[in-house]
This record gives structure tokens, sequence and C-alpha cells, in this order.
């Protein structure tokens, strides 16, 4: 079963750090994919999300939103990651395995899409069950 996550505007801001009418501009020159549906229905999803925190990590490092797109588009990062900051957001999966035993993803840093976390959580979860039954 696929767990999707739906998150309204204001959840995206809020997760982002970003005010709508940035996200919106985003959305409008192409940055950021468009909501799912529309009106009161309208949603966004992780991918939304990660686009998101990808345009507001290369704008924070004093890239120029015609350089993001091409970065977007497939082109190598112009600048490395920005140090972190007291007070920044930053989106991380974390994972208990058992006790004693806990991953923390960051999909952004790793580069890793959520499908690409999906997969990787459950290849973990198949590994350490697999060290389980060894151990018996």
């Amino acid at each position: 079963m696929q767990d999707i996550t739906k998150f309204s505007l204001d959840d995206l801001c809020t997760l982002s750090d970003t005010v709508k009418r940035t996200v919106r501009y985003y959305m409008q020159i192409g940055l950021v994919d468009g909501p799912i549906g529309s009106t009161k229905g309208a949603h966004y999803l992780a991918k939304h999300l990660d686009q998101l925190m990808k345009v507001k990590q290369l704008s924070e490092a004093g890239v120029s939103l015609d350089r993001i797109r091409e970065v977007l588009s497939g082109e190598t990062a112009p600048v490395p990651p920005r140090q972190r900051k007291s007070g920044s957001v930053e989106v991380r999966s974390h994972l208990f395995i058992a006790e004693g035993i806990e991953l923390e993803i960051s999909p952004e840093q790793a580069g890793m899409s959520p499908e690409q976390v999906r997969a990787l959580v459950r290849a973990v979860m198949q590994a350490y069950q697999d060290l389980q039954g060894d151990s018996k």
C-alpha cells in the first residue's frame, strides 16, 4: 500500500518556510509543479515540497531563477549546499527499525526522490528482518 501524504497550500508554505506569494510565483514560472486538482480540492504532494525546497536552497545560495530552471532540468548544480542556519527548515524521514536502531534520511541532501526513499526504507526493513532470521 502506497502512503500518499497530501498538503494544502498552507501546509506547503509552513513546511518550506515560504510565503504563498512566492510559492505561486514559482509555479507560475514553472519551477514548481502546479497543484493537483483545483479550487478548494487542490492539494500538493511530497514531490511539490521537494521541488520547492530545492528551489529555495538554490535561491538562498544566490543562484538566479534562470539558472535554477537549468539545474532542475538536469544540469549540474552550480554551488555547494549552503551551510545550515539556526531556524532553518529541513524535511527529514525518520525510520524506527528496532530498539536502538533508527535511520534518519534527508532526501534533499541525499538527492533521493520520495519513491527512492520508500524503496530504501523497504530494503532496510527487509535486511533487518533477514538478519533477525539468521540469528535465530
